[in-house]
């Protein structure tokens, strides 16, 4: 493990792609330079993006791998995008040294991060052409074109920070795991599968030399952690960058790891679809985790399981409000008490009212929370959330099939065409499946064929999966009636329900175009919380006051 300075304690900080693109300079001029005066820091960056992911750089460099797969009469169209994403960088760079005293002052540092931004740029489109030829990628290959996204934002971040008065260095994780497991593909998949959850805490020691050889300087850190045995996007997936902040962490012992976002924290509802949805101060790890699986952006699930056992609270903060304290999640297995909202040290702000100071015991923050006990059980529900694009898949098993073996058929279908299902309900001959419609619509009726020669195969679309979250919920008598009692007064049609394989949601499929409605209806009448127009009616004074 890293060690901080005897005066400043770690803080690892991970900003989201939007988040650069949007307010770079208010991150590289403000929100860094005034944590790193009470910190040793660490930044960790996803690759830039736009206003929505299909604009930002991954996506863009994942359209230029399948340019590449379509060989060379795709030519000319891959050269422009390699072209497009090397000048959405430099104009980046551009506008950040806009400022005539920054360009008179840093001029080298911006020419020599322009200059490495062109040449590997054009290492990727030489390698790219050469890929076309033969006309396909391999996992790992994809894996080194998606790594260049967070090397350039990376050595942007690196040069702002500097040319600022900031010194900072960027690192490049994308040789990571050969580092730590050898070249070899078979030793670092027997390594993968021997360790499990471990391999991240041997990659999190490599990581924690690179941060000591930064020295004084800040390191900046890509997201993207080494090029994985079957590929880092099919392995982790999206989001992977989450990921890359908790290993840092561990790596140093960080006293908290912050994930900035264009949102407060987390809320009790999508506060777009709910007006009345509220920020949380706090949610359990479990929590956390369920969230993000079933709609809500929030972590990855692999990040909790990382910071868990190191015991280093997360932190979700927002880039247009750095003085807000956002949504904390301490790790279940933390016995520490709740510390103060770590701020920028030239900056001092009042608590919110639902903060607790540091010398009040976790449990008592954890109760006025509402969670209750040393299980952290609760009385109401926490969150609902919505996961859309939901298809419904119902089988009927004919009398040919034994039903012994009809769902170990059902799923060993499902495996083979990549398509994982979110919620399962089943009888003995009989299973229905919600599953996420799959970007290949080819994988859709392939699954249905094969389906098929067990028995009657119907595939509802347009569906959604309503979840709602609490901890311990399972030992909440009545939640299931009052959720369903407030579904039927939205008079909203359910086609499937499913708790039993978890301690801490209940989820429902509904139709897409009720699934909006029923959120309002569970956030009003499962989880407590008024619409603005009763709280309004709250305050119309009556008669009796005249």
């Amino acid at each position: 493990m890293v060690t901080a300075t005897a005066s400043k304690s770690w803080l690892v900080q991970k900003y989201g792609g939007t988040s650069l693109g949007k307010l770079l300079d208010t991150i590289c001029c403000n929100i860094i330079p005034q944590y790193a005066m009470g910190h040793s820091l660490i930044v960790v960056c996803s690759a830039f993006s736009g206003s929505l992911k299909a604009s930002g750089t991954t996506s863009l460099l994942l359209q230029c791998i399948s340019y590449a797969e379509l060989g060379v009469d795709a030519q000319k169209r891959l050269i422009e995008m390699v072209d497009l994403i090397k000048d959405n960088h430099l104009n980046v760079l551009e506008a950040f040294a806009s400022s005539p005293t920054r360009v008179a002052t840093c001029s080298q540092i911006y020419e020599d991060t322009v200059s490495g931004i062109k040449k590997e740029c054009e290492n990727l489109k030489r390698f790219l052409l050469a890929a076309q030829i033969v006309g396909e990628l391999s996992p790992r290959s994809k894996d080194r074109v998606i790594s260049l996204g967070e090397k350039l934002a990376c050595m942007i971040v690196a040069a702002c920070l500097t040319s600022t008065g900031t010194p900072a260095k960027p690192i490049f994780l994308d040789k990571i795991i050969s580092s730590a497991f050898g070249v070899s593909i078979h030793d670092q998949v027997a390594a993968l599968e021997r360790l499990g959850p471990n391999f991240y805490h041997v990659l999190a020691d490599q990581i924690g030399k690179q941060i000591r050889d930064c020295g004084q300087a800040i390191p900046i850190v890509t997201g993207f952690f080494g090029i994985m045995p079957d590929s880092l996007l099919q392995t982790v997936g999206r989001g992977y960058s989450d990921l890359c902040a908790a290993m840092c962490a561990v790596a140093v012992g960080a006293e908290e790891l912050q994930i900035w976002k264009e949102v407060d924290g987390i809320f009790t509802a999508d506060p777009r679809k709910v007006p009345s949805a509220r920020l949380l101060s706090t949610v359990t790890a479990e929590e956390a985790t369920e969230l993000t699986y079933y709609g809500s952006e929030v972590i990855h699930p692999l990040t909790m399981d990382q910071i868990r056992d190191a015991c280093i609270p997360l932190r979700l903060k927002n880039v247009f409000k750095p003085s807000g304290h956002g949504t904390i999640i301490y790790p279940s297995a933390s016995n520490t008490s709740p510390t103060t909202p770590i701020s920028p040290a030239s900056t001092s702000s009042d608590a919110s009212e639902n903060y607790s100071p540091a010398i009040t015991p976790l449990s008592s923050f954890m109760l006025k929370n509402g969670y209750h006990g040393a299980q952290q059980e609760r009385r109401k529900p926490t969150a609902v959330t919505v996961k859309d694009d939901i298809l419904l898949i119902n089988v009927v098993c004919n009398r040919n099939t034994k039903s012994q073996g009809f769902l170990t058929q059902v799923f060993d279908r499902l495996e083979r065409n990549k398509i994982p299902a979110d919620l399962v309900a089943t009888s003995e001959r009989h299973v229905s499946l919600a599953v996420q419609s799959p970007a290949d619509p080819g994988a859709l009726l392939r699954l249905k064929e094969e389906l098929e020669r067990f028995g009657h195969v119907a595939v509802t679309p347009n569906m959604a999966i309503v979840t709602v979250v609490g901890h311990k919920m399972r030992n909440m008598t009545g939640v299931s009636n009052e959720i369903l009692s407030a579904l039927a007064s939205a008079q909203i049609s359910i086609y499937l329900i499913s708790q039993g394989a978890s301690k801490i949601n209940i989820s429902l499929v509904v139709g897409a175009d009720d699934a909006l409605a029923a959120m309002n209806a569970i956030h009003g009448e499962v989880l407590k919380i008024p619409t603005h127009r009763e709280q309004e009616n709250r305050f119309i004074p009556g008669p009796w006051l005249y």
